[in-house]
């Protein structure tokens, strides 16, 4: 059977278009926000991201996830021009947006609910968690994106999240789909600072271990990573990639994205990771491969 090829990409960091000043904002993270991206920038650079989009167009892929930090302060402008961005990525029913800290920076102007983002975001408005099959995958979306203090880069689902979510799990493990959970902020313990970690990650650990999932994808430690947490059935395998923007001898990993191949074998799913990432010279090579499970 043919297998069903996922692309997963995260921390965008689209470089910011010229921005307003606003009185609101000097009173909000975002001012800081600003001057912290002056020192920055060099981080994330628009050439490598594009470099990354456009590998993932030529390989193809049928379903493309994005895991957060799309954007950086949280602003109308920035809504706007990511949604150019992402419309010149590939088909909305295609692309699957799972949005982080950065995208909520600030709650003061930002676009209820990631608005402009919606036709990315899931196949229906009951909000997060939205649930979105494709092929043998069954991708759930949650949000860990929400509005935090100075210096703090924590991520939160709520109960009311989780629970919907063990919901949309057991549903699709009785219809024998490949299970994904997509969200920004690490799962598994240690990750991250603790300032930067997801703050109710235990209560998904414990509902995880209750319903099971095939896989997790998430981003923000800007890191290629392969840990684990308890399912019912053993370990769930968690990813995640560095982050898309970042330039060989930049702060942090170049920037990578993942080729997923899911493919049913006998009563179960076969699962090939490739790595593709960026080098010095600019372009996108294959890195390496394994298989999953």
């Amino acid at each position: 059977m043919t297998a069903f090829r996922l692309a997963h990409l995260s921390d965008l960091q689209l470089p910011p278009p010229p921005l307003p000043f606003r009185w609101r904002d000097a009173a909000s993270k975002r001012l800081l926000s600003r001057f912290a991206w002056r020192r920055k920038q060099r981080r994330h650079i628009r050439a490598v991201l594009d470099a990354i989009a456009a590998d993932v167009a030529a390989h193809a892929p049928d379903h493309v996830v994005i895991t957060g930090d799309v954007i950086n302060f949280a602003t109308p402008e920035e809504f706007a021009a990511a949604r150019v961005w992402l419309e010149g990525l590939g088909d909305q029913a295609e692309v699957t947006v799972s949005p982080g800290n950065h995208d909520a920076l600030s709650a003061a102007g930002a676009p209820k609910s990631f608005a402009p983002w919606k036709p990315w975001l899931g196949d229906d408005d009951r909000g997060f968690p939205y649930l979105r099959v494709r092929g043998p995958v069954a991708l759930v979306n949650l949000s860990s994106a929400t509005p935090t203090a100075l210096h703090l880069a924590q991520g939160t689902l709520g109960a009311a999240q989780i629970e919907r979510a063990r919901a949309l799990l057991r549903e699709t493990a009785e219809q024998g789909l490949f299970r994904i959970v997509l969200l920004h902020h690490p799962v598994a313990q240690g990750v991250v600072a603790g300032r930067k970690a997801l703050t109710d990650a235990g209560a998904l650990r414990a509902m995880l271990a209750e319903t099971g999932a095939e896989l997790v994808l998430h981003g923000h430690a800007h890191e290629a990573l392969m840990t684990r947490t308890a399912g019912p059935a053993g370990p769930i395998p968690i990813l995640a990639v560095p982050a898309a923007s970042t330039p060989v001898g930049g702060h942090g990993q170049p920037a990578r994205w993942n080729e997923i191949a899911i493919a049913r074998e006998g009563a179960g799913f076969r699962t090939q990771v490739t790595a593709h990432g960026i080098t010095a010279a600019m372009t996108v090579e294959t890195l390496g491969g394994y298989v999953l499970c």
